[in-house]
C-alpha cells in the first residue's frame, strides 16, 4: 500500500515512522507531514494507516503507507529498501513501535517478556540494522527512538518493560558514539502519555495500579512536538536525548 502526495519542498524530509497507526507515531506522522516533510507509515494495522494517510492528504500533506512487522527484520528491510526505490533516500527512521504489557515477576508471563523484547529491543535493532546501509551511503542520517521514562527508573510490575526501554536508551546512545558525525541518534522519552498501551496488559493486579498511575498524562502530540524539535536542528547539531512528562509526574 503506497499513496503520496506532491507537496514536498526542498527542504522536507523522507520520514518513516513505526508503529504509527496510533497514539505517539499517529500523532508524530500527523505533525511531521503538517511541517512539509513526507512521511511513511508503518504498521500491522493497515486499516488505519489508510485512514491516516487520507488525512495527511485531505490536510494537504504527503504521506504513504506500508504494512510493517517491526519483529520481521526481513520485512523492516524491505520495506526501508523500498522507501530508498520510491524516493531515493531516507533521512529519518522514528523507531517509536512499541508495547507495554506490565507485570509482576512472580505472575510468569513470559510469553509477554518475550513479546516485549521482541518488539522494544529487536524492534529497534532491525530498524537500525535497515537504515545504516543507507545512511552511509547518503553520508548522513537521523534514528530517532522513542524510549520511555522506564528507561530511567523501575517500579513493581515494570523490570522487563523498564529492561527494554533501558536497552532502546542504551542502544541508540551507542549508535551516537559509534556514528559518524552525518549520522545523528536521538532518544525520546516520554513519560505518561495517551496511547493504547496500557492496555496491553492482560495482569488485572497490574491493571487496577496503572490506572492510579495514569490519573495525570499529557497527549501524544507533546511527543510529535519533542521529535519535530530535533529533527528541525541544523545538521552539526544533535539532541542526544528528550524527557517529556507531565508537569504533575513525580
Amino acid at each position: 500500500m503506497s499513496t503520496e502526495t506532491n507537496t514536498q519542498t526542498s527542504t522536507s524530509k523522507i520520514v518513516l515512522v513505526t508503529g504509527a497507526s496510533s497514539g505517539i507515531g499517529e500523532a508524530t506522522a500527523i505533525r511531521l507531514a503538517a511541517e512539509g516533510h513526507h512521511v511513511v507509515l508503518g504498521a500491522r494495522r493497515t486499516d488505519r494507516l489508510q485512514a491516516l494517510v487520507e488525512k495527511i492528504h485531505s490536510d494537504g500533506g504527503a504521506a504513504s503507507a506500508h504494512r510493517l512487522d517491526v519483529t520481521d527484520r526481513d520485512d523492516v528491510r524491505a520495506v526501508v529498501d523500498r522507501v530508498v526505490e520510491e524516493h531515493g533516500r531516507i533521512d529519518v527512521i522514528v523507531n517509536n513501535a512499541g508495547v507495554m504489557p506490565l507485570s509482576r515477576l512472580d505472575a510468569l508471563l513470559v510469553d509477554e517478556w518475550d513479546q516485549m523484547i521482541d518488539v522494544n529491543v529487536r524492534g529497534l535493532l532491525h530498524g537500525i540494522a535497515a537504515v545504516l546501509p543507507h545512511f552511509g551511503r547518503q553520508g548522513g542520517g537521523h534514528v530517532v527512538t522513542v524510549a520511555s521514562i522506564a528507561a530511567h527508573e523501575v517500579v513493581p510490575t515494570s523490570a522487563v518493560y523498564s529492561a527494554s526501554k533501558f536497552a532502546a536508551w542504551a542502544i541508540t546512545e551507542g549508535l551516537r558514539l559509534e556514528s559518524d558525525p552525518g549520522i545523528r541518534a536521538t532518544t525520546i522519552t516520554p513519560g505518561v502519555v495517551e496511547s493504547e498501551l496500557a492496555e496491553h496488559i492482560s495482569d488485572p493486579a497490574t491493571q487496577d495500579f496503572v490506572r492510579v498511575y495514569r490519573r495525570n498524562v499529557i497527549p501524544a502530540d507533546a511527543i510529535a512536538r519533542a521529535i519535530s524539535f530535533a529533527l528541525d536542528q541544523p545538521a552539526d547539531v544533535d539532541v542526544n536525548e528528550i524527557i517529556v512528562r507531565p508537569a504533575a509526574q513525580r
